[in-house]
């Protein structure tokens, strides 16, 4: 999907890491959410509180998921999971465009 229909969008942005990460809140009808955003290069160290999918629309970066040993590198076109209430860890190469799905559980 390509473009979303029918959302409210936050006006405020999410603004992380001294500027190097920002996003903006999408709402749907339905009451789910979801953040669009830009990530720089840069080592990153991030919380989750619910289970997401981040889509990587565009860029490359490696990312150490929970409970893994081996970093896994994603590129533009392709997504991974995060668990609810977990740590994981990025290491952005390039300017790194990408949508994050909250999955309520």
């Amino acid at each position: 999907m390509s473009e979303f229909n029918n959302v409210t969008v936050v006006k405020k942005a999410n603004v992380y890491f001294d500027g190097k990460v920002v996003s903006r809140t999408v709402k749907f009808e339905d009451g789910s959410s979801k953040t669009l955003g830009l990530m720089m290069p840069g080592d990153y160290n991030f919380d989750t509180q619910a289970a997401e999918i981040m889509e990587i629309l565009a860029g490359r970066l490696d990312v150490l998921l929970p409970d893994n040993s081996d970093w896994q590198t994603i590129v533009g076109g392709e997504s991974f999971n995060v668990p609810a209430n977990s740590n994981f860890q990025l290491k952005i190469h390039q300017a790194t465009d990408y949508c994050c799905s909250f999955i309520e559980e």
